[in-house]
């Protein structure tokens, strides 16, 4: 029973780390070659966002397009572009929304203050509901609806609000 629970371990385990390794090399296949290129890449994916997830950044998105994005960055970097180069290259392909914080200037006034309108309007409706709403006045009833309401109620004794 020994020999065989070892066995059976023994694959797992060989298994495990076979798995382990062929991930770690076809996730870092573009891996730069040095830690100053790599920090540097990783910078640059952190200044871009996921065009798939949106509120991630390339970096930490793991849409296919994402890796597809970060593997073009790595290609340009390795290419000898500088960090601005590959921004502008992005940029000239995705527009400015590719850039997690983008630029202020008249094309991107919308993403900046898309979301204070949004939230102005909403507080104007509801302002001009609540306005409203102090404003109305309950209308009295008419002797025929009051004779109506309490044959309604005569016929329904036992229910709420009788």
């Amino acid at each position: 029973m020994t020999s065989g629970f070892a066995r059976a371990m023994w694959f797992a385990m060989t298994f495990a780390m076979t798995l382990a390794t062929t991930l770690a090399l076809t996730t870092h296949a573009h891996a730069a070659p040095d830690a100053a290129q790599a920090a540097r890449i990783r910078e640059i994916e952190q200044s871009l966002r996921c065009l798939v997830c949106q509120n991630e950044t390339l970096a930490d998105s793991t849409a296919d397009l994402a890796a597809d994005l970060r593997a073009k960055v790595v290609e340009q970097v390795e290419g000898g572009a500088t960090d601005q180069q590959v921004r502008d290259y992005m940029t000239q392909r995705y527009g400015d929304f590719v850039l997690y914080s983008p630029p202020w200037r008249p094309r991107t006034w919308l993403l900046w203050l898309g979301p204070f309108l949004l939230l102005g309007v909403g507080v104007a409706a509801l302002s001009r509901i609540v306005a409203r709403r102090r404003t109305m006045n309950a209308r009295t009833l008419s002797d025929d609806e009051r004779r109506r309401v309490g044959a309604l109620l005569a016929r329904h004794p036992g229910e709420p609000g009788s």
